[in-house]
């Protein structure tokens, strides 16, 4: 890969400066236009006169080399370069990383109460771990996405699915978007969690595979999955518009609960109705609700 995998926070750092400033027009950072510039965004020296350090000082903060920065230069540092609110926590989390107690090598849980609440769900609903492992379901989120009991371990996981399932990709009607914002996921969480041997090992592997996940992971743009819109294509039913909204789960902070409606009333609404019908209808035949498709053993999917 031409960027950093998760755990090197000196890293990470340095390529996240340089991609934000990358995105920084001078005009936008108040700076006078000078005509034709070699580099797009704004240079590490006006970077630093704009934040109030020497070049050299800000040459070696992106190299890895700076030290830990104070506080009150990384909130100059978001400033000029605009960043919002996921994009300042993010910067924190790689310029100073917290202690996080060593992962041992288990399986994800869901807590019993979440379990529980979720099968009292009549929307689709996704239980996934910071790393966007999916750890629970109910029938209608298998109806609508995949059957997630079918798949392999390794594969229940939507980055994994969204870039290395051919036909999990062709249900998404902005796929670009979905993907993105998938990656800017897995960003976040390697900023909070560099340490995280999942997320190293899934960001790895789809390095490896699709040169599109490493066109998106260069960006190093970072997401936090709160609210928002999935337009999907289901072969059975056609376009669905979905809004989703994400829920930190009771005592497990490193899980999410999503959960995806449709408006009341609008052909998405009766597209999960169907949906919900077939589904009920396979769980009482004992049948599955897809059929996979096999995946191509090298593949790039989408570009």
């Amino acid at each position: 890969m031409t960027a950093s995998t998760p755990g090197d926070w000196k890293s990470e750092l340095g390529e996240f400066l340089q991609a934000r400033r990358a995105a920084v027009s001078p005009a936008s950072a108040g700076l006078p236009d000078t005509g034709r510039r070699r580099v797009p965004g704004l240079r590490r020296e006006e970077l630093a006169a704009l934040v109030g350090v020497s070049t050299d000082y800000y040459v070696r903060l992106e190299q890895g080399r700076g030290g830990r920065p104070t506080e009150s230069l990384l909130d100059a540092i978001a400033r000029v370069l605009l960043l919002d609110e996921t994009q300042r926590a993010h910067l924190y989390d790689l310029a100073r990383p917290r202690p996080r107690p060593s992962r041992r090598a288990v399986k994800d849980r869901m807590p019993d109460l979440t379990r529980q609440f979720l099968e009292t769900l009549t929307v689709p609903a996704l239980v996934m771990t910071r790393t966007m492992q999916v750890i629970g379901w109910n029938p209608l989120a298998c109806a609508v996405f995949t059957d997630y009991a079918a798949l392999p371990e390794a594969e229940r996981n939507s980055a994994w699915l969204l870039f290395l399932d051919e036909e999990i990709a062709a249900r998404h009607r902005d796929w670009e978007a979905s993907a993105r914002g998938t990656v800017g996921i897995l960003r976040k969480t390697a900023g909070e969690d560099p340490g995280n041997p999942r997320l190293a090992a899934l960001v790895g592997e789809l390095a490896v595979r699709s040169e599109t996940f490493r066109r998106l992971w260069a960006e190093h743009h970072v997401f936090e999955k709160t609210t928002g819109v999935n337009l999907l294509r289901h072969p059975d039913v056609g376009d669905i518009d979905l809004s989703y909204v994400a829920w930190t789960t009771p005592g497990a902070p490193d899980q999410m609960l999503v959960t995806y409606m449709a408006e009341p009333g609008s052909k998405s609404a009766e597209a999960l109705r169907i949906l919900g019908s077939m589904a009920a209808s396979d769980q009482v035949a004992g049948g599955a609700v897809r059929t996979r498709r096999p995946v191509r053993p090298e593949i790039e999917t989408r570009e």
